[in-house]
């Protein structure tokens, strides 16, 4: 199943925000709590993470958790889950 471009552009607004901050992804996750793999996967758009998560990204970031969102979900994706028999 296709990953929701929301989740693409959320990592890519992370990314640029911890960049900007001059922090590299092992030092972010680090001050998250948070694997660096799991953090790299949250960039690339392969995770969707939750919102405690969410919130210790934007703290670290000295951002609130709508700034990274704002305008997401796109209106055309679809978050249905796949359910198996």
């Amino acid at each position: 199943m296709k990953k929701p471009i929301s989740l693409q552009v959320l990592g890519e607004r992370i990314r640029e925000a911890r960049k900007v901050k001059g922090i590299s992804q092992e030092d972010f996750a680090l001050e998250c709590d948070i694997s660096p793999s799991y953090v790299g996967g949250v960039e690339r758009g392969q995770r969707n993470p939750s919102f405690k998560v969410l919130c210790a990204f934007a703290k670290t970031l000295g951002r609130d958790v709508g700034s990274l969102t704002r305008n997401l979900p796109f209106p055309n994706e679809n978050f249905k889950r796949h359910r198996g028999n």
